[in-house]
């Protein structure tokens, strides 16, 4: 189960590198018309426009990066499937398609078919798309199907697995909703600690999607509360208004860059620059905008037991910040830009005590952060198995002719009815195999590989060199 979540995190990377610039592009056009997001000011209705269509489809980014991630060669094919499985989901539970299919108003439909366009249906349709891929790219149609044969017919497969999917979901996803709407509304009466597991709860559902449930009891008028709009209109109680937003600006502006520096200090030491271009753009666009999920998803699922504690560390941050008083609030998200607008608002109750206490608590992220990760190993950005050895990044293969090499390593796995699967990492051929006893090390050392690496019984790598994407690619041809 740890090693498909973290294969499921290493897939995200590549939507998730898109997502920082879209961040800080918002929080831009935000700073410069906070009031009219754009309407009073052309420069920020551009950036703001530019970075929304990012953030605003990050779900699409999710399904598309999933389904190419996932795939046993990452091919196109899969993306296009899990792209096809995204909008099947997103047409059959919409509002008024739900409202039509039980022949009811659209008023009076749940709530929660509001809320399919999640991040959540983005990573379940990227892995339908996928495991649909890789089950049926090699099926064999009788002649007269035969235009649908290979990879033809992984759309129509995935159409198929997507329909009963959302069958499940149409029942499955308002139970879950809902019932959030309600643990919400009964916790409204334990003060600060109802703040703290609100926020506990908030950070746990980001990667379902479902934390929208939650948000709407405390933020907006679901059931009274609307600690966002009062906030911001002077009509709440001093000293109550903003406790359930106050408690998010330690994490989002100090708590979770702090993260990402711990992080990036325990990478490998040859992953470090790679692992800086990331984490270093996603702590910018959590501490200017408060926009967290490019850091969040970073590690959510490479490392699950490191984000529970950063949602234990929330609720904790929520809790201390409501009890003492603090009072601010957000009309984007919890960062700088939120935090200077809020200090002049009529609810703000000492707001500036957020930096303090953000400081403290970006010392407290980075030591159990730091702790964490190299206590119990855990694979973080730069610290992934496919990680490379100092000295593989010098291996450069005798032989250039690519085709050559990928037959001679093929004849030392067994010919291709032996080969499973073909991956690669950035100096590594990684490969699932059927019959280990077949493996020949000697045969496809005389390739020029630099050695060859037998994790278990059904797997093994082999060390080419940063030529290795040219190899593999030739051996997937030969593997047809």
């Amino acid at each position: 189960m740890m090693k498909y979540l973290q294969k499921l995190g290493k897939s995200l990377m590549l939507p998730v590198a898109c997502l920082p610039v879209a961040g800080i592009l918002m929080g831009i056009g935000y700073w410069l018309d906070p009031t009219g997001w754009g309407a009073n000011n052309i420069v920020s209705a551009f950036t703001i426009k530019a970075g929304s269509a990012l953030i605003d489809n990050m779900a699409i980014l999710f399904a598309i990066g999933v389904g190419v991630g996932m795939s046993d060669d990452k091919d196109g094919t899969s993306g296009l499937a899990a792209l096809v499985s995204w909008l099947m989901i997103q047409t059959l539970l919409s509002t008024g398609a739900v409202a039509m299919f039980t022949g009811v108003d659209v008023a009076a439909v749940n709530p929660a078919f509001g809320k399919v366009n999640n991040q959540f249906i983005g990573i379940l349709s990227g892995i339908i798309g996928a495991t649909c891929y890789n089950k049926f790219k090699n099926t064999k149609l009788p002649d007269f199907l035969s235009f649908f044969s290979g990879k033809r017919c992984v759309a129509i497969v995935t159409a198929g697995v997507t329909i009963v999917a959302t069958i499940i979901l149409f029942f499955v996803w308002p139970i879950l909703y809902t019932g959030l709407v309600t643990l919400g509304k009964s916790i409204l009466s334990t003060g600060a600690i109802g703040a703290g597991i609100y926020a506990f709860l908030n950070r746990l559902l980001i990667p379902v999607g479902l934390h929208h449930a939650l948000n709407s009891v405390f933020w907006f008028d679901v059931a009274g509360i609307n600690d966002l709009g009062n906030f911001w209109a002077g009509t709440g109680t001093l000293g109550q208004t903003g406790m359930y937003m106050a408690g998010f600006f330690p994490v989002m502006m100090f708590g979770l860059p702090a993260a990402a520096l711990a992080m990036y200090h325990t990478a490998k030491d040859n992953k470090k620059k790679v692992a800086f271009g990331l984490l270093s753009a996603a702590a910018v666009c959590s501490f200017f905008t408060g926009v967290t999920e490019p850091l969040e998803f970073a590690f959510m699922f490479l490392a699950p037991v490191l984000y529970l504690i950063h949602a234990i560390l929330t609720g904790i941050s929520a809790f201390v910040v409501a009890l003492l008083p603090v009072r601010a609030g957000f009309n984007f998200s919890a960062g700088l830009v939120d935090l200077i607008l809020s200090l002049k608002a009529p609810m703000a109750l000492n707001p500036l005590w957020l930096v303090p206490i953000g400081l403290g608590f970006g010392v407290v992220y980075y030591a159990v952060f730091r702790f964490v990760i190299t206590t119990f190993n855990l694979k973080t950005p730069g610290r992934e198995d496919d990680d490379i050895d100092g000295d593989e990044m010098q291996v450069t293969l005798a032989n250039n002719d690519y085709t050559a090499v990928a037959k001679t390593i093929l004849e030392g796995l067994g010919g291709k009815g032996n080969v499973a699967s073909i991956d690669n990492c950035i100096t590594r051929l990684r490969l699932e195999i059927k019959d280990y006893t077949l493996i020949d090390e000697k045969k496809i050392k005389s390739s020029g590989a630099r050695g060859v690496m037998r994790p278990s019984k059904t797997s093994i790598q082999i060390i080419i060199g940063t030529q290795v994407q040219f190899v593999a690619d030739e051996l997937a041809k030969l593997c047809k």
